[in-house]
C-alpha cells in the first residue's frame, strides 16, 4: 500500500518549527511495509489544502494529516476534508466531556470555539487524545483511508502508536504481528555496507532490510511479520545472524543503543576506569560520555590540553616527542594517553590530537586526527583523515575514539557482538 503524509501549518512553511512528525510517521509506516512516496506540507489555506488532498488521492491509498485540529480559525483541516469527502461533522460527546474536564481541572473558562475540537466525521473511528484536547480520526471511504492527527508531537506520537496503528495494522496486515529490530554500525559507510549485503537486500522479503545513514553512523532496520511475535522475531534473527557474520566487526549495538552507552556498559561490566587528555576535541569526548547516567562510576575526568604549553607543562608530554614527530602525530597521542592514565591512576587513558580545520595544524592537513589509547601497560594509536567541517570533524573524532575503545575492549575480553 502507498501512503502520503500531509502536514498542515503555515509555521512549517515559514521554518518556525521542524516537521519531526513526518519523520516519525515515515518510520512507523515503513515498519509496517507501507510505502511512503510523498511528503507534502501545506499552509493554513482551504484552497491549497483541497488541492493537496486531490493530488494525494491520485497517488496514495492512505492519507495521513498532521495539524489543524485545534480551536482557532486557522485550524481548518477536518472542516476542509469533510467538505471534500461530502461527510458531516458531528459532536463526539466523549471528546467534549474530556475537553470540559480539562478546563474544569485547571479552573480555566472554556471558550465556545474549543467545542469545535470535539467535532468528528460522522462514522469515523475516533482516536483518543490522552495528551491534549483534540481527538484524531480514522476514516475509510471507498479505496482511501484518511487518518487525522494533531500537530504537537507529544500528542501525535502516542495517538498514532496506540490508537491509529492498531487499526491500520488490522487493515493492511490482516491481523499478523509486526516486529522491528535495529542493528547499529560504526566505522563503515552506508555504500560499503550495502555492497557487502547486496545479495541479502536484493532478495529481501520477510524481513525487509532498510539501511540508513545518520551522523557518521549507519543503521539497518529489519522488519518482519508473522502469525505471532515469536515467528516474526525468528525470521529477524536468521537474517541478523548472516549480517553479523559478514560485518560484525562494525556492529556496536542494537535498537536504542548509542556509542557512549555501550562504552559505559563495557567499562562498568569490566570494572574499568577511564580519563582523557583532549586537544582538538576540547572536552567533547568527556562531555559525550557524561550524557549517560551513571558514567561517574567509570569516568574519572581529564585535561583539556588545547595548546602546546598545557600539553607539556600540565599534562607532562615530553617536548622532544612534539619536536620530533609534531603535535599532531600518533606518538603525541599515545604520550597524552599514557600521561593522563598515570595522572588520574585509571585503567585507560585517552589522548586526542588533530587538525580540526579549516587550517593545517602541526604540519598536518586539516582533518588529520590521531587517537591514542593507553590500556594497562600498552598503548595504541589510530589515524583518521576526515573531510568534514570543523565541528563535524570534532564530533566524528569523538565517535571514532569510542569505536576504537569498544573494539579494543572486545578483543581483550574476547567478547562477541
Amino acid at each position: 500500500m502507498r501512503a502520503e503524509i500531509i502536514a498542515v501549518g503555515s509555521e512549517l512553511l515559514l521554518g518556525q518549527i521542524v516537521n519531526t512528525n513526518a519523520q516519525f510517521l515515515s518510520t512507523q509506516l515503513a515498519e509496517m511495509g507501507i510505502n511512503i512516496h510523498y511528503h507534502t506540507v501545506v499552509g493554513d489555506n482551504r484552497g491549497r489544502l483541497l488541492d493537496a488532498i486531490k493530488i494525494a488521492e491520485s497517488r496514495a491509498d492512505i492519507l495521513l494529516f498532521s495539524g489543524g485540529l485545534g480551536p482557532t480559525k486557522d485550524d481548518l483541516t477536518k472542516q476542509t476534508i469533510a467538505e471534500h469527502l461530502g461527510t458531516s461533522l458531528v459532536l463526539d460527546t466523549d471528546a467534549l466531556q474530556f475537553i470540559e474536564e480539562f478546563f474544569a481541572q485547571r479552573k480555566r473558562p472554556m471558550t465556545e470555539n474549543n467545542k469545535q475540537q470535539a467535532l468528528v466525521f460522522e462514522g469515523a473511528s475516533v482516536l483518543k487524545n490522552h495528551n491534549g484536547m483534540a481527538p484524531g480520526m480514522y476514516y475509510k471511504k471507498e479505496e482511501h483511508t484518511y487518518i487525522l492527527l494533531p500537530g504537537p508531537p507529544k500528542e501525535l506520537e502516542p495517538m498514532f502508536q496506540y490508537e491509529a496503528k492498531p487499526l491500520l495494522a488490522k487493515q493492511v496486515l490482516n491481523n499478523r504481528m509486526i516486529y522491528s529490530h535495529v542493528i547499529r554500525f560504526f566505522g563503515i559507510g552506508e555504500a560499503e555496507l550495502e555492497t557487502r549485503l547486496e545479495d541479502l537486500i536484493d532478495a529481501q522479503t520477510n524481513p525487509t532490510i532498510a539501511p540508513l545513514a545518520s551522523d557518521g553512523e549507519v543503521t539497518i532496520r529489519l522488519t518482519a511479520t508473522g502469525e505471532t511475535e515469536e515467528e516474526a522475531w525468528d525470521a529477524i534473527q536468521k537474517v541478523q545472524a548472516e549480517i553479523v557474520n559478514r560485518v560484525g566487526k562494525y556492529v556496536y549495538g542494537y535498537n536504542n543503543d548509542s556509542l557512549p552507552l555501550k562504552l559505559k556498559e563495557m567499562l562498568i561490566n569490566q570494572k574499568l576506569t577511564i580519563a582523557a587528555a583532549e586537544s582538538m576535541t576540547a572536552g567533547l569526548f568527556q562531555a559525550e560520555l557524561a550524557t549517560i547516567p551513571g558514567m561517574a562510576q567509570a569516568l574519572a575526568g581529564g585535561i583539556i590540553a588545547y595548546n602546546e604549553d598545557v600539553k607539556i607543562n600540565q599534562l607532562g608530554v615530553d617536548p622532544v616527542i612534539i619536536d620530533e614527530h609534531s603535535v599532531v602525530s600518533g606518538q603525541c597521542a599515545e604520550e597524552m594517553a599514557r600521561k593522563i592514565q598515570a595522572l588520574f591512576k585509571t585503567d585507560i587513558g585517552v589522548g586526542i590530537t588533530g587538525a580540526a580545520g579549516p587550517d593545517n595544524h602541526g604540519g598536518q592537513p586539516a582533518g588529520t586526527v590521531w587517537i591514542g589509547i593507553a590500556f594497562q601497560d600498552k598503548s595504541y594509536s589510530y589515524e583518521l583523515h576526515l573531510s568534514g567541517m570543523r565541528n563535524t570533524n570534532r564530533i566524528r573524532a569523538v565517535k571514532f575514539t569510542i569505536h576504537y575503545l569498544l573494539q579494543l575492549l572486545r578483543e581483550y575480553n574476547q567478547i562477541d557482538v
